[in-house]
């Protein structure tokens, strides 16, 4: 009877500590149609708990969804929120559909014409997606708002933010594709200071938007170096992408976050490593 009795405690406290571990953190896929972009838009959705006020769940749009699961994305929220590191999150990761032309900055397609629908997919995260995100936490406003995407991801994510920024606080932009240029860099003419899509449509803005922002290079992404100073593209174009918003003041220092690694290689298993890093600091407690 004893021996009943110690075998049944133990398979008691082996559900309850289950079920103590069982993870909080939902994931699901959904789908909603696009108008703007005349496709059904597929979406990974991964959420914290709903916190008793509704206003303090924070949003996270994530280009590239389809990539959730090589970005580890629910396994760290699910850490870092169990560590009580981060504040509730609701996060929408939309899969790409065409991404060379959904991709880019709006209204400028780079000299191969690729980015023609840049400024489509710019209005699909403006008037569709973000309501949607709304709709499915049951707010009527985020207590913040971020966007991040990795290589033309994050050139995307960048360009929508600073576009958006009446909706959107904070970018994330890991390896962006701040390369993207309206000259092919072979021909003669080409210029990085004029060139450039993102950096020229950043110097002939008198924007100022309320962003704060978070960089990521690596310096094993590529082997391409234009200016040859021992400095790898990827590298250099976001330094200079930062130096240029230094430089209009059009946010203070403390705003801006650049994180850089030596080894870092343009894959989601550089990417992975600093996911834990931007959750940290675009909705750490």
């Amino acid at each position: 009877m004893a021996k009943t009795f110690v075998n049944t405690l133990t398979i008691v406290l082996l559900l309850v500590s289950a079920i103590g571990c069982k993870s909080k953190i939902k994931q699901q896929d959904d789908e909603i149609y696009s108008r703007h972009l005349q496709r059904q838009v597929t979406l990974t959705i991964i959420s914290t708990p709903m916190p008793d006020d509704k206003s303090d769940m924070n949003l996270l749009i994530v280009n590239d969804g389809q990539e959730m699961g090589q970005f580890g994305m629910r396994e760290i929220v699910d850490s870092l929120y169990k560590k009580k590191l981060i504040k509730p999150l609701l996060i929408v990761g939309v899969h790409a559909g065409d991404r060379m032309q959904e991709f880019g900055v709006s209204g400028h397609p780079d000299y191969l014409k690729r980015g023609d629908k840049a400024d489509h997919y710019d209005d699909f995260i403006n008037n569709e997606l973000y309501p949607y995100a709304k709709k499915n936490a049951g707010v009527r406003k985020f207590k913040s708002v971020a966007i991040a995407g990795c290589s033309l991801g994050g050139l995307s994510a960048f360009d929508i933010a600073w576009n958006r920024a009446d909706k959107i606080d904070k970018v994330g932009v890991f390896s962006g594709s701040f390369w993207w240029r309206d000259m092919d860099d072979k021909n003669a003419g080409y210029s990085d200071d004029k060139n450039r899509i993102m950096l020229a449509k950043i110097k002939a803005s008198r924007k100022k938007p309320a962003l704060k922002y978070w960089f990521y290079a690596g310096g094993k992404e590529e082997d391409s170096d234009r200016d040859k100073d021992g400095i790898t593209d990827v590298v250099d174009d976001t330094r200079d992408l930062i130096d240029l918003i230094k430089s209009k003041n059009i946010c203070l220092p403390d705003d801006i976050r650049y994180v850089y690694d030596a080894n870092g290689s343009h894959d989601y298993g550089s990417w992975r490593q600093q996911l834990a890093a931007f959750l940290l600091w675009a909705f750490g407690r």
